[in-house]
């Protein structure tokens, strides 16, 4: 103590305890060691580190860097000169940075938005909001199916790196490695206040939490899906299923939506009334299954060829609309950086449309992984501009990270967007090469060319006319060998480089997703899309 209030007194004052204590590096071994001790201790046993001698170097290796991390803290703070603007007051940290939304839409079709060209629907405050942004034409997610394609967005790595490849199967403890800085952990670092409302999907145990990763607010449930109505069966203590506020069990009254957007408006104006700037992830359930609304909603739709999806989506948009109003209200709409796209392709089982794309949710084709995508921002995002360069869901950790003014980190495969919304130029790509895998099947894209694989079937190779992926001419069939192999050695070298899934969906699945790749493949209609109907094909 002596050496404290002598030797270091004005560097000992500056040092952020609070910060250091919550940031990733210590976060992430706090949790490592408690997950390991099924007692939840936060003392660290010889036990622990003979089970795992790589955690114990690693361990080592996070200490020291944060005992070095913090004497230069210190000494440079020592020599530092006192802070402060012309007017004496010290700067809020962060407060020049804009909020940050990002709203997820749940197996939404590529063309079921007013802005993306659909009639049918109505999409009022999406449209206005694409408006008033940019929209890019040719979007894609890093997976076809709920689970890894949201592992892929918050963290801004390709999640086939640390092996969560396909769906989350329940009770799986490996899955969204706690090893990996969510976007909401990087945030956190440059002084955002960060929640998420809706569905998370990324694991059920206490380790995979959203308040362990990064997360400060928590609204939302665990699963994939639940009803969008309250529900005895789903709503109790421990059912992944249940509505949540952190850990605790909420009872709601009405539908699951408007909830969701009524929390986030809560959440909105308590925020606007603080210094620091929020992000804020609206992961909605909507339009997934089960196919639910309310009877005043499906009232405006009576003679529609799809009334409960038409319904669900005017609700879901609603909702939007209700943030946005808030923000508007507050005065942060013009410094809140806003995202909006759907988590995979349209699937087959809601009534979705992915318009005149090929596939669906669960496969590479277009109609999988090609989703709806907006960005507004105003004054720095061009307003009412249609970008037709290629982006992927793995940009938004980079943008939002590049917008909050924090360094972007080597691991990260997404880039930020913004450099690309300053150009003139609506066509530039911000990749030149993507990829993704499931399982058996793999794809790679990489400028106007597209190669898909198939376990123990074969390859294609499509090539894009206008912007859109002409899946129904195989270019490899019609003898463009040396496309084929270029395409397939970049596949390859990427898939050299990567994890072994940790799980995989199971044979079930499996086989009901080889006979639709193997159809889709030779431009043969499509026989079955769920193990039931296999059977029945089979007897």
């Amino acid at each position: 103590m002596v050496f404290r209030s002598v030797f270091f007194p004005k560097a000992w004052s500056l040092i952020p305890f609070d910060k250091i204590a919550e940031s990733p590096c210590f976060a992430k071994l706090g949790n490592e060691v408690t997950d390991s001790n099924p007692k939840g201790s936060k003392y660290i046993s010889s036990r622990y580190f003979r089970a795992k001698p790589l955690v114990m170097l690693t361990f080592f290796r996070k200490w020291l860097i944060a005992f070095l991390s913090f004497l230069c803290l210190g000494l440079s703070a020592c020599f530092a000169p006192d802070a402060g603007t012309a007017d004496g007051k010290t700067p809020e940290p962060g407060s020049d940075h804009p909020n940050i939304l990002v709203i997820l839409a749940d197996d939404a079709g590529w063309g079921d938005f007013g802005f993306m060209g659909a009639a049918d629907l109505e999409t009022p405050n999406l449209d206005q909001l694409a408006a008033g942004g940019t929209v890019f034409t040719q979007a894609y997610v890093s997976a076809s199916v709920c689970s890894p394609s949201r592992a892929g967005l918050l963290t801004g790595s390709y999640q086939q790196r640390f092996g969560h490849e396909c769906n989350l199967e329940p009770d799986q403890a490996l899955a969204f490695d706690s090893s990996q800085v969510s976007i909401a952990e990087a945030l956190r670092a440059q002084d955002y206040h960060t929640a998420i409302f809706g569905k998370w999907h990324l694991g059920e145990m206490a380790h995979q939490h959203p308040l362990r990763n990064g997360f400060d607010h928590f609204y939302g449930f665990l699963a994939g899906g639940r009803s969008y109505f309250p529900s005895e069966k789903q709503d109790r203590v421990g059912d992944p299923h249940a509505l949540l506020d952190g850990h605790t069990p909420q009872t709601f009254s009405g539908y699951l939506t408007d909830e969701l957007g009524n929390q986030a408006v809560k959440y909105v104006r308590a925020r606007t009334q603080e210094q620091s700037p929020f992000f804020a992830y609206l992961a909605f359930n909507a339009p997934h299954t089960p196919m639910e609304a309310t009877e005043k909603d499906l009232a405006r739709y009576p003679n529609h060829d799809r009334p409960i999806y038409a319904a669900m989506v005017y609700a879901m948009d609603r909702a939007i609309g209700q943030v946005i109003t808030t923000l508007k209200e507050t005065g942060a709409y013009d410094n809140t950086l806003i995202f909006f796209l759907s988590d995979n392709g349209g699937a087959h089982n809601n009534n979705s449309s992915v318009g005149p794309l090929k596939g669906w949710k669960g496969n590479q084709f277009e109609g999988g992984i090609r989703v709806p995508f907006l960005i507004s921002w105003p004054g720095h995002v061009p307003a009412g501009a249609k970008h037709t360069g290629m982006i992927s869901s793995l940009d938004i950790f980079a943008t939002a990270l590049d917008a909050a003014g924090g360094e972007q980190t080597p691991n990260l495969d997404g880039v930020s967007l913004l450099p690309l919304l300053r150009g003139a130029d609506r066509t530039v790509d911000a990749h030149q090469t993507l990829f993704w895998r499931k399982d058996e099947m793999a794809t790679v894209r990489h400028g106007t060319h597209k190669l898909i694989h198939l376990d123990d079937f074969g390859e294609v190779v499509y090539g894009t006319s206008s912007g859109m992926m002409e899946e129904d001419r195989d270019l490899f069939a019609a003898g463009d060998g040396p496309l084929h192999d270029s395409l397939q050695r970049m596949l390859r070298n990427w898939e050299a480089d990567l994890k072994e899934p940790i799980w995989t969906e199971g044979e079930r699945w499996n086989e009901v997703t080889r006979h639709i790749y193997e159809r889709l493949m030779t431009n043969e209609p499509v026989l079955a899309k769920n193990p039931g109907q296999l059977n029945r094909i089979k007897e």
